[in-house]
């Protein structure tokens, strides 16, 4: 009897030693108290507000739990020093320019304290040191962005809606486009004229560069032209040939000018007997007086070949 009451003693008291052992476990796990044994080191921030943030917050880095807050005090006028338990392991992590901002664990969860950022060439931080802050959007703000956003909302819809009236009457541009067939076929036929330029443009692309693969082609005149000096040389001598001969034509016509002027001018003996009645027709009077003193010259000649007193000298002229 006395054995048995023993072994139940024996029983419950190892119950109630595992107990015990399980309940320290659990408090020591949902109260993060095995946190109590590690080393830490303090730093601090301030914020203008803390949106709700209280001690015993956690502090994350890089999407590790490092530590929690340890305490909030006011600070100047209206701003909140909080006071952070961190981690030693994660110091030579976190950079003198880090910075912190307050975030929420989740959608809807705790607040939190975020720690970002820090360049290499920073000390890492020391006990005490504060740390700058970024600031963020409270749940206040972002519901009164949001009102304002659904007042533009609605000034946006209200005026589509008015431009929709608008166009299903066919006012403006847009609305006698969607009504107005005549001027729907009007752009219509630009854009067939369009079209064509275009096609036509494209066509006189591909000539001119059918044109320029000939003129590239070795032994075309073009090509020649270009590349050939001795023909350039030789067609440049023949146009400084071409405006030699251009220079005497020049002049030719110069004198054929002048000549033509002797002639319209009545002071001039071509002018005079061209121009002149009078004078003409006393140099053709002459002229006819000539003709017939000549016959009559030649009668007399005639009629002292036969006299006897000449007769004798023409018969000497002729032998």
């Amino acid at each position: 009897m006395k054995s048995t009451i023993k072994k139940r003693a024996v029983i419950v008291g190892l119950f109630l030693f595992f107990g015990m052992l399980i309940f320290v476990a659990g408090i020591f796990t949902i109260g993060n108290l095995h946190n109590s044994f590690v080393k830490k080191f303090e730093i601090t921030t301030i914020f203008e507000e803390v949106s709700g943030l209280q001690p015993g917050n956690n502090i994350w880095f890089s999407g590790v739990k490092i530590g929690t807050v340890s305490k909030l005090n006011f600070s100047g006028r209206s701003q909140v020093k909080v006071a952070m338990k961190i981690d030693k392991a994660a110091q030579p992590y976190i950079r003198k320019d880090a910075k912190a901002k307050i975030s929420s664990d989740g959608l809807i969860g705790n607040k939190i304290i975020v720690i970002y950022g820090g360049s290499e060439t920073a000390y890492s931080v020391q006990d005490g040191d504060t740390l700058g802050i970024e600031k963020t959007l409270s749940t206040d703000d972002m519901l009164n962005t949001l009102q304002e956003n659904n007042k533009n909302l609605v000034e946006i819809t209200s005026d589509f809606k008015l431009i929709s009236k608008k166009i299903l009457n066919g006012e403006g541009t847009l609305g006698k486009l969607l009504t107005d067939e005549s001027l729907y076929d009007n752009i219509s036929n630009t854009v067939a004229t369009l079209k064509n330029a275009s096609a036509n443009a494209e066509k006189l692309t591909a000539s001119l560069s059918v044109y320029g693969a000939k003129m590239n082609q070795e032994g075309s005149l073009t090509n020649d032209l270009v590349t050939d000096t001795t023909l350039f040389n030789s067609i440049k001598a023949t146009v400084a040939e071409l405006k030699q001969i251009a220079s005497v034509a020049a002049g030719i016509t110069a004198s054929l000018k002048t000549a033509t002027s002797d002639i319209n001018n009545t002071n001039s003996p071509i002018g005079v007997i061209l121009h002149d009645q009078p004078t003409a027709a006393d140099i053709k009077a002459t002229i006819k007086n000539l003709e017939s003193s000549t016959q009559k010259l030649n009668e007399d000649l005639e009629a002292l070949q036969h006299n006897f007193l000449f007769k004798g000298y023409f018969k000497k002229k002729k032998q």
